[in-house]
């Protein structure tokens, strides 16, 4: 069984038909990109077709699409992450969220730099949320014994031998092969125990992508279902 999750609600255009496909919606918060809009039809898209929702928060930064690295002060980065959650829950009530999953520099900087960790996982316990993020990261560390962590891997980023991501301004960073996204796939589902899988929807090509990419771990018996 593998969890297919996307980063919805960005403004790609095209989150009706990835979530046709993926199993775990991650919805933009609006810090980053999106709309109110945009998001609350992506909520109401995902709850229709039985997604499980989930939070995207991200540093507060349209220009660079929430990748530019920022420093907060931790207790206004905790602020700044519930205002975010707790807007995007406010636009749809009555769909309840299901996960946390930080997006771009947090991401990254989170599962690195405990003193970015630790708002993330004090929002979630708050909240009682799991959070969603890559495997052995100081994420993982700080949520031991006070939230869920679901262990996720990405099927079109590129990894370094040590398991971390290969930087995004670097030879090697993507992938846009779906039969190689599916071998990795398999290395990160029974090498590296990941759970859930991320493709990322604001590509141009992203919808095909996965739907190769689903076709193909079909293809090797694989089934689909949402971990939260």
């Amino acid at each position: 069984m593998i969890d297919l999750n996307c980063d919805l609600g960005e403004g790609a255009g095209h989150d009706a038909e990835l979530l046709e496909l993926c199993t775990t919606a991650n919805v933009c918060c609006g810090a980053h990109a999106g709309d109110p809009m945009t998001s609350r039809a992506t909520m109401e898209w995902a709850a229709g077709r039985g997604v499980a929702v989930g939070a995207h928060p991200g540093y507060p930064d349209r220009e660079s699409f929430g990748r530019r690295e920022m420093t907060f002060a931790e207790d206004d980065l905790f602020d700044e992450l519930r205002r975010q959650v707790e807007f995007l829950q406010s636009l749809a009530p009555d769909i309840p969220l299901r996960h946390i999953k930080p997006h771009g520099a947090l991401y990254n900087q989170a599962c690195r730099d405990p003193a970015v960790a630790r708002p993330v996982v004090r929002l979630a316990a708050e909240l009682g949320l799991p959070i969603l993020a890559l495997p052995n990261s100081e994420l993982e560390q700080q949520s031991a014994g006070r939230v869920q962590f679901i262990r996720e891997g990405f099927a079109d980023r590129g990894y370094r031998p040590d398991g971390q991501l290969v930087p995004r301004t670097e030879p090697g960073a993507f992938i846009h092969d779906p039969a190689e996204a599916a071998r990795q796939v398999e290395w990160l589902v029974n090498d590296r125990g990941v759970q859930s899988i991320c493709v990322h929807g604001d590509g141009p090509g992203a919808l095909e992508f996965l739907r190769q990419l689903k076709s193909g771990l079909a293809g090797k018996g694989y089934e689909f279902g949402s971990v939260t």
